[in-house]
């Protein structure tokens, strides 16, 4: 057979008569010719997509976009492209005559929560069992946020986040599911790539969370059920938060560069008396010798402490791949004012992450370094409430000057003609800010290296080595000159303050853990084994420096007797967790951990943590095949145990001698010797258990373009640690922490996701989350005891001693505990009059009853997104219901008292006591307990893609306001505060932030 036969046969199904027919037809067809297709291909948002894969439908001829998201390809006439990238919908699109054609990818709901993180590991969204919600970079919280729990502030049902106050850097309180316990910690576990954070506060830093870079998150996903919290037994009894950081990808280096510029201004102040209104009110009602003290000022106290506080937040990062290592690098820069004069906060942060894969990629490697170093000056918030109470009729600046570095005081004068502070009266708000230097420099730096090894002769089995550091030194310096008088003493030597700390924290993190996955085919079912060892070891040295004036003199009782002391406390643990799934429909979760702890002794140091869990994909049973608009429909039923060691002292279990104070030193001889005295201790203390049952259905509808899930719990603590009384006659003080006590808390969970409009040119998200918990107590003592009322707790201002919540068997925790006003018949307060609710005949704390509290019992969270074209515009507004407080300024400052003092001095009020009429305080009545349900809106977004600029790189424009508006009907400045007492609050103010956008 001749070559160009046998080629022809043997390289074609058609034979020699086809061949030329097939031959002749085509030279009797036009020749379509190929033309050249280009374009660029970006996200939603508007930034360039690289590595976007483009082919011709039906061939392989293809291309992919470059770094810039710009693509070429020549392609036939009237060919069809395909554009497909991983996490996005892959289109189609039509060549036609078109030379040119732009695309923008959408993101691929179902694809981004495929998987989904877990400990020590991911897991398909479809097969988990337990509680999980995971919040990725696009669902963040916009706008000027300076620490990582501010991003999901809203948007997960169950998760309560309340923010300390307006201080630029101050912390968030974070709740899951409302708190287990009422002496240990109620914050949740938090772990960062694999590193477990210790939870405990760093010198200097009024916010541990401070020190890690928002913008260096990728995702945070909340664990909050016993099965998804389990695998970390002894410190998941209040939630677990993961945090997943940005990696780098494959691909060109990507450069992404973003800055905002932030305005602030407090939107709302304490309604007090004006200069005019305090002269009226003190000559028609003082004295001579009150009048006299009036004087020609006008002072806005206010206006004198707050400011319009600017700031910028600037970050860098480079990521791409050198050959086989993903790299991502990352540099910010946040400087930021307080609306508080004097408040300042500064951060410096880097990050790197690099993930090589080695071995034929069976060896993994995850290497995660992030430092930061943060410059405070911290304000003096004792200023906030001295801006309420001062005389508004006073100069900021004392005529001709004083002692006092020049500011008004109000001052006595002795027999002998010394003049002296008066001991009763507010300070100068503007000198307690100026005249206080107190700043801080803290460095933290934590990271870990993941290393995953694939077995080569057994694929399915993984070893995973996880070693992780958490490292800071916190160091600061407080300085009040001598002349101040917020640190005034008779003698000059003791005057003034000039004292310095420091602290070094050094945590360090071994884990190990084989993992086992495997395919069962022939019985349909899929089994994901793990089983791990861990020890962490958390360490801080704290330097005991003593107090000197501001001329450097000790000051007495306060050298200490050792020059540091280093707590510290170790965990070791075992856990393991089997995850079984049949027909990809049912799966089955058990978890099992044991945790011993050095803070309890050897007999009760260790506790085992169980968990078990299933779940049902009900939606892919054949009895809903003919639901269509079904996509998604998942039973989960959950049940488990998560213990509690955080928030007590690392040795409870040991008795513990104090240095006794300066007052009790024992004489011998001519020499004054300091004693020791043993402090109470339960030996055999032991952990705090919650035991946690879930049952969830998660849903979807018409494509999962409407998807939720509802929740309900049941969580109950027992071994509650908790402060009883000693008996009298004990060598001890007068309470100790033991393990008595449970709590109950009950709740319910809704979320639902809905996409109204999904169009090329106009989308529309929604989402809306809800969630109602109530807690009870249900033991305190260690036996029965009628006659107790339960622990108070809640100090409040003006009433030295007094508390106004307290913990009762039967009621919710931290209830306020007062008395029942009675009003006269114009429905007006009665002053110091009550009811008599034992009716004895006598008004005593036997009348005091539980009356609400500041939990809310219902949150709401609401967002949405439109985005049309290049334009987008989002917003997010929470609500809580049920959440009352107790207006501590009105109780303290709102009085008639405060203004006409009897003690030398003038005070200003707030106006609440127009309401009352009250001259003296009635610090314990039920009037001050307000309903402080609201609606806030946190932010509003605008958001605009200009594209290409310069030529050179995307810029997405953006403008933000946060805290846009609060409707409220509580009296005071603020009804979001979570101890429930408004006082001194640093007032939330309202931000403006301009934001710029750069992609290269």
């Amino acid at each position: 057979m001749g070559g160009t036969t046998g080629d022809a046969s043997a390289g074609s199904p058609v034979g020699k008569t086809d061949f030329v027919r097939t031959y002749s037809e085509a030279r009797l067809r036009p020749v379509q010719a190929d033309v050249t297709v280009s374009g660029r291909v970006t996200d939603a948002s508007g930034l360039a997509l690289p590595g976007v894969t483009v082919v011709v439908q039906g061939s392989t001829r293809g291309t992919s976009s470059d770094v810039n998201g710009n693509y070429s390809l020549t392609v036939p006439t009237g060919a069809t492209l395909v554009f497909s990238y991983i996490g996005y919908t892959t289109q189609t699109v039509p060549v036609g005559k078109q030379a040119k054609i732009n695309v923008t990818m959408r993101e691929d709901a179902k694809a981004l929560q495929e998987l989904v993180v877990i400990g020590y590991g991911t897991q398909k969204q479809e097969d988990v069992s337990g509680a999980v919600t995971a919040v990725g970079a696009k669902d963040f919280q916009s706008g000027n946020v300076t620490t990582p729990e501010q991003l999901i502030t809203g948007k997960v049902a169950g998760v309560q986040i309340t923010s300390g106050g307006g201080q630029p850097g101050s912390g968030s309180s974070i709740r899951i599911r409302g708190g287990a316990s009422l002496n240990a910690s109620n914050d949740p576990l938090i772990v960062v790539d694999g590193v477990p954070l210790s939870g405990y506060g760093i010198s200097g830093a009024s916010n541990p969370l401070s020190l890690i870079n928002p913008n260096d998150i990728a995702t945070m996903t909340i664990l909050k059920d016993a099965s998804a919290t389990a695998i970390y037994g002894s410190r998941a009894s209040n939630g677990v938060v993961l945090i997943t950081t940005k990696k780098g990808a494959s691909g060109k280096p990507a450069i992404n560069f973003n800055s905002q510029f932030i305005t602030s201004s407090v939107s709302k102040k304490v309604d007090v008396l004006s200069a005019d209104e305090f002269r009226a009110y003190v000559n028609e009602k003082g004295t001579d010798a009150q009048k006299a003290l009036l004087g020609a000022a006008n002072t806005d106290w206010q206006d004198e402490i707050y400011q319009t506080a600017t700031g910028t937040d600037n970050n860098l990062s480079v990521s791409g791949s050198l050959k086989n290592m993903p790299y991502r690098v990352s540099a910010g820069y946040l400087n930021q004012e307080g609306v508080l004069r004097t408040d300042k906060f500064e951060r410096k942060s880097a990050a790197v992450s690099l993930t090589p894969e080695f071995l034929d990629n069976h060896l993994k490697v995850d290497v995660n370094v992030k430092g930061s170093i943060t410059n405070t000056r911290f304000a003096n918030q004792g200023a906030i409430g001295a801006a309420v109470a001062f005389d508004p009729t006073q100069p900021v600046m004392a005529e001709g000057g004083n002692q006092w570095g020049n500011y008004f005081e109000w001052a006595t004068t002795d027999n002998e003609g010394n003049v002296l502070l008066n001991p009763n009266a507010s300070r100068n708000p503007v000198a307690l800010l100026e005249l206080r230097d107190d700043r801080s420099e803290v460095q933290r730096s934590f990271g870990n290296a993941q290393i995953d090894y694939k077995f080569h002769f057994l694929p399915e089995l993984h070893a995973n080595l996880n070693l992780g550091y958490d490292v800071a030194k916190g160091q600061g310096t407080i300085f009040v000159p001598a002349e101040a008088a917020q640190s005034y003493n008779v003698d000059p030597s003791l005057s003034g303050v000039n004292n310095r700390y420091l602290q070094r924290v050094n945590n360090k993190v071994v884990e190990f853990y084989l993992n086992y996955t495997k395919d069962l085919a022939a019985i349909k079912s899929n089994i994901n084994a793990t089983a791990g060892y861990g020890f962490y070891d958390n360490s801080t040295k704290n330097y005991n420096y003593a107090s000197f004036s501001a001329i450097g003199d000790t000051i007495p009782g306060t050298k200490p007797v050792f020059p540091f002391d280093i707590p510290q406390n170790r965990l070791k643990s075992y856990y393991g967790r089997l995850i079984y799934t049949f027909k990809d429909k049912y799966t089955f979760t058990g978890t099992l951990r044991t945790d011993g702890s050095s803070r309890f002794s050897p007999e009760n140091r260790w506790g085992v943590f169980p968990s078990a869990s299933v779940a049902w994909r009900v939606s892919d049973e054949p009895f809903l095949n003919s639901v269509r608009s079904l996509s998604d429909l998942k039973l989960r039923l959950s049940y488990g145990i998560t213990g509690q060691q955080e928030g007590i002292a690392n040795y409870s279990y040991l008795s513990i001698y104090y240095l006794s104070v300066p007052s009790a030193q024992y004489q011998l001889g001519n020499d004054f010797y300091y004693m020791y005295a043993p402090s109470a201790y339960d030996a055999n203390i032991r952990w705090e258990q919650t035991a946690t049952a879930n049952a969830g259905l998660d849903y979807g509808f018409l494509n999962n373009r409407i998807s939720g899930s509802i929740d309900v719990y049941y969580k109950k603590t027992e071994d509650l640690l908790n402060v009883i009384s000693v008996p009298v006659g004990s060598n001890f003080s007068n309470q100790i922490l033991t393990n008595v006590g449970n709590i109950e808390n009950k709740g319910l969970e809704f979320s639902i996701n809905a996409i109204p409009v999904d169009k090329e040119d106009l989308t529309w998200n929604v989402g809306f989350n809800l969630t109602a918990n109530k807690n009870k107590i249900t033991n305190l003592t260690a036996s029965e005891d009628a006659s107790f009322a339960g622990n108070l707790t809640g100090g409040i201002a003006g009433a030295t001693g007094q508390s106004i919540q307290i913990n009762s068997v039967g009621y919710r925790t931290y209830s306020f505990y007062v008395y029942k006003q009675v009003y006269d018949e114009n429905g007006n307060p009665i002053e110091g009059v009550y009811a008599d609710l034992n009716e004895d005949g006598i008004i005593n704390d036997e009348d005091r009853y539980r009356y609400q509290s500041a939990a809310p019992l219902v949150t709401l969270g609401f967002n949405t997104q439109v985005e049309y074209k290049k334009w987008n515009l989002s917003t997010i507004l929470r609500a809580y219901l049920g959440n009352y407080m107790y207006n501590n300024i009105a109780s303290n400052l709102g009085v008639e008292r405060n203004i006409l003092n009897p003690s030398g001095f003038l005070g200003n009020s707030s106006t609440s006591f127009y309401n009352t009429h009250f001259f003296n305080n009635q610090y314990q009545s039920d009037y001050y307990i307000e309903n402080a349900s609201f609606l806030r809106m946190d932010n509003v977004t605008l958001g605009y893609n200009a594209g290409r600029v310069f030529n050179a790189a995307d810029l997405r424009l953006s403008l933000t306001c946060q805290n846009v508006f609060t409707v409220t009907n509580y009296s005071g400045v603020d009804p979001e505060i979570g101890s429930g007492i408004d006082n001194n609050f640093y007032l939330r103010p309202r931000t403006f932030v301009v934001g710029l956008n750069f992609g290269f």
